[in-house]
């Protein structure tokens, strides 16, 4: 089996330097790094992850904290976080913190003092000041998406700002009769992600002078299954039917076109929906979408939890608003009487 010293030996420098240049240091050469790096090639020599672990005092680990593992949005911030990571040869430790307010704190108060994670990125977790302490006492990186936390480094969206965006869309294309399909209470936890998106909704509404009816906003669960059930309502319901759905998520727009099409109506001629997340059906059906790209958030994420831990400062500096963009696709369309009269 290939040694250090066997590495040392071969590139004409010490074990130190080689210890020094494996590990990533600044402190080496050009030079020197380039004929460390030709030794190893040549002699075919693998690194002990743990050897080098305990060298370093670094797990080369990430702890991810999330309050969802059966939701998409997840799933791709957490494949974009790991994508980003495995290439710098990190792994990662998920946290999944639950409503449970025992659980909760037996997460972020119990294994993450244990220190197995170099860094911390925490997924729409909204911490309280006693929970930020915890994590700052760590004296390691933390990164937050979603927020704010003014105490700590946050990739953020402006939720407000997506929805102004979706239902002014829906606004420019003519329509008047707007209807929400939000969230119900259980669903509206940290940072109120939903309530934001209702706020948005109707602010674009009042800027264009429009009030919606009660009857226009249905409570759902962010899956396609709730946005099909809300929309069954919303458009059952006796008098003037909405021309137009936001949906909070592209799961429950998704749904609703669905619940539209099993009701009769065509969507976009007699219905249009759009969306927000940017999620991998949404081309399938068509859907209208504010993208806010979770994968490249998850990237992001990763790159400054890594940054921290290579330059002892925050790529983000405080807090960075993540893009978004409207994708215009099939779902949306003028009102059917607005195209009638050309």
């Amino acid at each position: 089996m290939v040694s250090i010293d066997d590495v040392a030996r071969e590139a004409g420098v010490s074990t130190a330097t080689v210890s020094r240049t494996l590990s990533g240091k600044n402190n080496v050469s050009a030079s020197t790094r380039a004929r460390v790096e030709a030794a190893v090639k040549s002699l075919g020599y693998s690194v002990s992850a743990s050897a080098s672990n305990l060298a370093s005092g670094r797990t080369r680990t990430i702890g991810v904290i999330v309050p969802f593992l059966d939701r998409w949005f997840f799933t791709v911030i957490l494949g974009g976080i790991a994508a980003a990571l495995s290439r710098e040869g990190y792994d990662i430790t998920l946290y999944h913190v639950a409503g449970d307010t025992a659980h909760r704190r037996d997460i972020l108060d119990g294994f993450l003092r244990r220190r197995r994670v170099d860094g911390i990125i925490a997924v729409s977790i909204e911490l309280d000041e006693r929970e930020t302490d915890g994590l700052l006492s760590l004296g390691i990186p933390v990164i937050a998406v979603g927020g704010p936390n003014p105490r700590i480094p946050t990739l953020s969206v402006d939720d407000v700002q997506l929805a102004r965006l979706a239902t002014e869309h829906l606004l420019t294309l003519g329509h008047e009769r707007l209807a929400h399909i939000g969230a119900d209470p259980d669903f509206d936890l940290d940072f109120h992600i939903p309530t934001r998106r209702w706020q948005g909704f109707l602010q674009a509404l009042a800027d264009a002078g429009i009030s919606p009816p009660p009857t226009h906003y249905e409570p759902a669960d962010f899956t396609v299954e709730g946005g099909y059930q809300a929309a069954k309502q919303l458009l059952g319901r006796p008098g003037a039917r909405p021309t137009a759905i936001f949906a909070a998520s592209d799961e429950m727009a998704i749904g609703a076109i669905l619940a539209a099409r099993d009701l009769g109506f065509r969507v976009p001629e007699d219905m249009s929906v759009v969306g927000i997340d940017g999620h991998e059906l949404g081309g399938f059906f068509q859907l209208t979408t504010v993208d806010q790209f979770p994968a490249r958030q998850g990237e992001h994420a990763a790159a400054a939890i890594l940054d921290q831990l290579g330059t002892d400062r925050p790529l983000i500096q405080r807090r960075e608003d993540s893009p978004y963009e409207l994708i215009v696709r099939g779902s949306t369309a003028r009102p059917s009487t607005m195209r009638d009269d050309g």
